[in-house]
């Protein structure tokens, strides 16, 4: 199968010259997580930005300080398999699509769940492909301590637990931006500078204010935010269904419960598609 027969060719896209302030309201009204980024009025490819890009890098205002530049791409004409190889050996989540470097589409991981992984017959369990080591955080927990949680363990969703340790509700960095703000904060730097001498040496102090832009989030707590129904599944889910619940349900991940429905794992499209070359 070529990699054309699942593209999506009306590509939403950011432009340089640009402000970041722009790609970051795009990303928090379409609930996308990157954008190509191309040249205006040329549509020539020259890089991507994410949501982990942006929330990382608040104090920036330009898109071309904060993009990864020169994206790894591929053809209309590559085949699906040579598509998801580069995605597994690069670990990234989006390939753009490119003709003499012109931006002609894009595949995601979750257009290879949605249009070919859940069509094929792979039943074996998916404990295979799980992650085992996710973040976990109360319920209760502020929106702004679960972020820092899932931020120190460079994980873009963290599973949220109930009074009891069962699983309710999982956070994604789509709830984070949803719940976010970039906001000015004004940081006070000063130091003394004096001479060597006797005790009636003047000193003086010299201060610096500097002008940081920081992300503020809500006062609500991770279960005011999260889905009130969550979809899960066993390790011993087949690749099939789980790939059917990905599609069904448009989410990326899906957390694995065990029987006391306590997350033992997760599950992510990034993570599942390494069954169509293993």
């Amino acid at each position: 199968m070529e990699i054309r027969e699942i593209m999506i060719e009306d590509v939403q896209s950011g432009s340089v010259p640009g402000a970041v302030h722009g790609i970051y309201e795009k990303l928090r009204d379409t609930r996308l997580s990157g954008l190509p980024i191309v040249k205006k009025q040329t549509n020539e490819l020259v890089g991507v930005i994410t949501r982990t890009d942006l929330i990382k890098n608040p104090d920036e205002e330009q898109v071309a300080m904060v993009m990864t530049r020169n994206p790894i791409t591929a053809s209309p004409e590559e085949d699906i398999k040579s598509v998801v190889q580069k995605m597994i050996n690069n670990n990234i989540r989006r390939i753009p699509i490119t003709i003499d470097n012109e931006l002609v589409g894009i595949v995601t991981s979750a257009d290879i769940i949605n249009k070919a992984l859940w069509k094929t017959n792979n039943i074996e369990p998916i404990e295979k492909y799980m992650i085992r080591s996710v973040p976990t955080v109360w319920d209760k927990t502020p929106i702004s301590v679960a972020y820092s949680i899932s931020r120190y363990f460079n994980f873009k969703s963290i599973v949220t637990v109930n009074d009891e340790g069962k699983a309710s509700g999982i956070l994604t960095e789509t709830d984070f931006i949803a719940e976010s703000r970039v906001a000015q904060e004004q940081v006070v730097k000063s130091s003394s500078i004096g001479t060597e001498g006797d005790k009636w040496t003047w000193n003086s102090e010299s201060v610096m204010y500097i002008i940081k832009n920081i992300l503020k989030f809500s006062d609500k707590e991770a279960r005011d935010v999260m889905n009130d129904k969550l979809i899960t599944v066993t390790r011993k889910t087949s690749v099939k269904e789980c790939a059917n619940i990905l599609r069904q349900y448009n989410i990326e991940q899906v957390p694995v419960l065990n029987m006391s429905h306590e997350p033992i794992g997760l599950v992510r499209s990034s993570d599942l598609m390494r069954a169509m070359i293993e």
